[in-house]
């Protein structure tokens, strides 16, 4: 019987950002260091510590902040130029880490605000597109609402349907899920994983759970370079053989901590019959980060 040929791989789906060498220093201090980035449709999560350089890679492809060295394109215009920055942002949904609330506005007329500056300039037009974006996250029922009325989780929607006026083909999102409860958190995942079906989403958080459950593409950043890119099960695949458990905290550990069975997890290089454990991703995170003699490019 002849075996029927394998069907061919589904084509990878078109480059949407690039990025080369993107630099940039505060006074002595290098934020970026030669950041290269090649992503495409669908959720990049951006994962490092705090000083990492996310917020300042972020604002860079928001264009709210011009890059010392390097350049990028997006959705094909080239902020370098002053057309192709005003066009990029024309298709550009931003949410920084800490939104600049005007709190005596009701939710509809901060998003309406926004729109406006979107240069949506038909008030019929606009209204009902402010409208759809609110019902989007959630929000139709409070749209009247003032936003200092409004919890945390839902000041942080109304971030969002800001960000999604005008149905963005870039979202960059700074941050989002910061202190969300886990209910907030679980909503807040359904809406980017809705967000990054058609679009390019870039999202920073500290969160690795958001990134397992969420992203089809991981970076990691440190010390404003690029540790790791790739999918989040190769970031995982990174700690396979080098997360055991023991009795106590194995000092020859990278990370170790108790957990709640009173056994140790121990991260790095496992001695001889060590009883190892199934990595995670946060444990290939962990090893991205020691990981510092050499930078891997999406």
């Amino acid at each position: 019987m002849t075996t029927p040929p394998t069907p061919p791989a589904p084509p990878a789906p078109p480059t949407t950002l690039t990025a080369t060498g993107l630099s940039l220093r505060y006074g002595g201090t290098p934020a970026l260091d030669g950041v290269s980035l090649r992503l495409s449709r669908g959720v990049t999560g951006l994962l490092g510590p705090n000083g990492a350089g996310k917020t300042t890679l972020l604002r860079v492809l928001a264009t709210a902040l011009p890059p010392d060295r390097g350049d990028f394109t997006a959705l094909g215009h080239d902020p370098a130029t002053a057309a192709g920055r005003l066009a990029l942002r024309r298709t550009l949904g931003y949410l920084p880490q800490t939104p600049g609330f005007h709190p005596d506005f009701t939710a509809f007329e901060f998003v309406d605000y926004v729109a406006i500056l979107k240069e949506l300039t038909d008030r019929a037009a606009r209204h009902r597109e402010v409208r759809r974006v609110l019902a989007d996250v959630d929000l139709a029922d409070v749209r009247g609402t003032r936003i200092k009325r409004l919890s945390g989780g839902m000041r942080q929607r109304v971030a969002l349907a800001a960000a999604l006026v005008g149905d963005p083909g870039l979202l960059v999102l700074d941050e989002p899920t910061v202190g969300l409860d886990p209910e907030q958190r679980m909503r807040f995942r359904e809406l980017i994983a809705e967000a990054g079906e058609d679009r390019t989403v870039v999202l920073s958080t500290h969160q690795t759970e958001d990134v397992a459950m969420l992203c089809h593409h991981v970076v990691v950043l440190a010390r404003g370079r690029v540790r790791f890119a790739g999918a989040p099960a190769e970031l995982t695949a990174r700690a396979a053989g080098r997360v055991w458990s023991s009795a106590g905290r194995d000092p020859a550990a990278l990370a170790g901590w108790r957990t709640g069975t009173g056994t140790f997890r121990n991260v790095g290089d496992p001695p001889e019959g060590a009883d190892l454990l199934e990595p995670t991703l946060e444990d290939g995170y962990l090893l991205a980060l020691d990981s510092d003699s050499r930078t891997v490019t999406a």
